[in-house]
C-alpha cells in the first residue's frame, strides 16, 4: 500500500493540501483524494474539534480525516480525529469519548446513519454542534449542519454516463445511434447510507424510461434497492454479487451489455467478476459497460484503458473545506452558509445542507477534470499507483 500526502501551508489562514490514495491487487482496491481548506478568520480561543471517520480500509477516508483535521489546525484548533474500522459501537464510543473530552464541535461521517442518537442527544445536552460529513445522520433533532455533494444528481450522473456506453445517448446529452436492446444489472450502496438511496434514485428515475420502452432490460429482475444493495459498499461483496448473477441469469449464455455502479470500489468487484466469467476486451469492444463513484486512481487507470467506463468526480478537497468552514463559522458565533434548505429531512428535520457539485469522468475528460486540477498526475492516471 502507498500512500501520497501533499500539503502546502501559507500564512494568514491558507490552510493545508492533503491527498492521500493506495493500490493493491485485481481490478484494484479503494483508493481516492482529499485536501485543504481556506478559511481567514481568527479562531474562537481555539478548542477541541471532533472527526469520526468510517474506516481506514478506503484511503478516501484517510485522505478527508487528514484533510480536516489540516485544515482545523491551520485555524489554531486541536483535533481529535478517530477511526472506526466500520465498527458501529466502536464508532459510538470514539464520539462519547469526544464529547467526554470537551469537543466544541463534532464532524461525523457515520458508518450507520441511524445508530447515533444517543451520542448526538449528549452533543446537544453539552451544547455542541454536529457536522455530518457527507452521509447524513438520521433520526435526530441534534444534527446542525450537513455538507456533502448533490447526491440525487450523482445518481442522474451515473446512469447518463451507462446510456452513453450503451450508445443510447452521446456525452453531450443528445439522442445517440444505437437501439438496443441491452441487458444491465443494478448495484446500490449499503443501505445504512443515507447516500446510497440518493444516488439509487436518481439513477432509476433516469433509466426508467429506457426500462418502460424495454430498450433497457434488468435480466435478473433485481430492480429494488433492498436486492441490489452492496453492505458497507464492499468489492468481495459487488464481486461475489455479480458471480451469481453470471452463473444464474446468464448460465443461458446471453451477455451483460452494461452494469450501474454506485462507487469504483464496487466497479472493480463487478469487473473482477466479469473478467472471471470469460469477458475480455475493452468497452465496444466486447467487454460491458460499468459506471463508478469516486475517481480512485485504480479505476482512473481502468477507464483510461477503456475497462472502466466512467466515474464521477467529487472533489473531496471542496468538501473538507466546507467542513472546517462550517466549524469555524459556528465557533465564532456565526451559522454556515447552506445552499439547500429543502433536499435532506433526516426523518425528523430537514437538515441546512451546504451541496457541491460533480462531473463525469469519462476517458477524454480525464485530464480536464483530474490532471489539470492537480487531483491526479499523469503519471498516476498512466500507473494506477499513486505516488508516495
Amino acid at each position: 500500500m502507498k500512500a501520497k500526502q501533499l500539503y502546502a501551508v501559507a500564512a494568514a489562514g491558507v490552510i493545508a493540501l492533503a491527498l492521500a490514495a493506495c493500490s493493491g491487487s485485481g481490478a484494484g482496491t479503494t483508493t481516492t483524494s482529499a485536501a485543504p481548506a481556506t478559511n481567514s478568520a481568527a479562531p474562537a480561543a481555539g478548542g477541541l474539534i471532533g472527526v469520526a471517520m468510517p474506516t481506514e480500509t478506503s484511503s478516501r477516508w484517510i485522505a478527508d480525516g487528514k484533510a480536516v483535521k489540516s485544515g482545523l489546525e491551520g485555524l489554531g484548533y486541536k483535533v481529535d480525529l478517530e477511526y472506526a474500522g466500520d465498527d458501529i459501537p466502536t464508532q459510538s464510543q470514539q464520539i462519547d469519548k469526544m464529547i467526554l473530552n470537551g469537543a466544541k464541535v463534532l464532524i461525523i461521517a457515520a458508518i450507520d446513519g441511524t445508530a447515533l442518537s444517543t451520542q448526538l442527544d449528549a452533543a446537544a445536552k453539552a451544547g455542541i454542534k454536529v457536522i455530518a460529513y457527507d452521509r447524513l445522520i438520521r433520526d435526530s433533532a441534534n444534527v446542525d449542519f450537513y455538507v456533502s455533494f448533490d447526491n440525487y444528481k450523482v445518481g442522474v450522473q451515473q446512469a447518463t454516463s451507462l446510456l452513453v456506453g450503451l450508445g443510447l445517448l452521446k456525452e453531450d446529452g443528445s439522442k445517440g445511434t444505437a437501439t438496443g436492446p441491452f441487458n444491465i444489472e443494478l448495484f446500490a450502496g449499503s443501505l445504512d447510507d443515507n447516500n446510497a438511496a440518493f444516488f439509487f434514485n436518481g439513477a432509476v428515475d433516469t433509466l426508467k424510461p429506457y426500462i418502460d420502452a424495454k430498450t433497457l432490460v434488468v435480466k435478473s429482475g433485481q430492480t429494488a434497492i433492498e436486492q441490489v444493495a452492496t453492505l458497507r459498499w464492499d468489492q468481495a461483496t459487488a464481486q461475489a454479487r455479480m458471480d451469481n448473477l453470471l452463473t444464474s441469469t446468464y448460465a443461458d449464455g446471453t451477455k451483460v451489455d452494461g452494469v450501474l455502479s454506485p462507487y469504483d470500489g464496487i466497479s472493480r468487484g463487478i469487473i473482477t467478476s466479469l473478467q472471471n466469467g470469460g469477458y475480455k476486451g475493452t468497452v465496444g469492444n466486447g467487454f460491458p459497460v460499468v459506471t463508478g463513484q469516486d475517481s480512485e486512481i485504480d479505476s482512473v487507470k481502468l477507464i483510461a484503458d477503456g475497462v472502466q467506463f466512467s466515474s464521477i468526480f467529487k472533489d473531496t478537497r471542496k468538501l473538507a473545506e466546507q467542513a472546517v468552514t462550517a466549524t469555524q463559522a459556528y465557533l465564532t458565533g456565526k451559522e454556515p452558509v447552506a445552499n439547500d434548505t429543502k433536499s435532506y429531512n433526516n426523518g425528523v428535520k430537514v437538515v441546512p445542507s451546504f451541496l457541491l457539485q460533480s462531473d463525469i469522468v469519462y476517458k477524454d475528460t480525464i485530464t480536464p477534470l483530474l490532471v489539470d486540477s492537480g487531483y491526479w498526475t499523469a503519471a498516476e492516471v498512466a500507473s494506477g499507483v499513486a505516488a508516495g
